[in-house]
């Protein structure tokens, strides 16, 4: 593929998912109360993982080594952090696990639009649903946000 760009913009989005991914079931495993809507979440995200990687096989792209240990770096560091601000596993850690969930996804609506955007010009770009990937992710986005004031309010109204 002679798109270098396009290949390390399709892997960073690809390695990202990872990362939510791996949040997603950290989230479930400790909140259970809401572990059905974070595990329906997740396996919306799984799919759209499989759209990205249905697409690079179709751009003859690999997906990047680096880019997905980055992935899964990035998201042992982020659960550090999120450990060391809320030793109890309590609310701001559900409060910060879910925002960063919720900022991956406005970056993969992003990418859906941009990759939309740019389709006519890529042929292979022109096999996705944009429109329903694009709402997917809105409907991903509205469902983490009611999640996320949940946690929001229990988290900064008991501190």
């Amino acid at each position: 593929m002679g798109n270098t760009h396009l290949a390390t913009y399709l892997n960073d989005h690809l390695a990202g998912s990872t990362t939510a991914m791996e949040l997603l079931d950290r989230v479930a495993d400790i909140y259970r109360d809401i572990a059905p809507a974070v595990t329906a979440l997740r396996d919306e995200i799984d799919a759209d993982r499989a759209e990205l990687r249905t697409l690079l096989e179709s751009l003859d792209v690999s997906e990047s080594r680096t880019r997905k240990v980055g992935g899964w770096l990035a998201e042992k560091v982020t659960q550090l952090k999120f450990r060391i601000d809320d030793h109890s596993e309590g609310s701001l850690r559900l409060l910060e696990s879910i925002e960063a969930v919720a900022l991956g996804v406005d970056g993969k609506l992003a990418l859906w639009n941009v990759l939309e955007a740019v389709c006519p010009s890529i042929p292979p770009l022109q096999n996705l649903d944009y429109k329903r990937l694009i709402s997917r992710a809105d409907d991903q986005r509205k469902r983490l946000e009611a999640l996320r004031l949940e946690a929001g309010k229990a988290a900064l109204v008991s501190a």
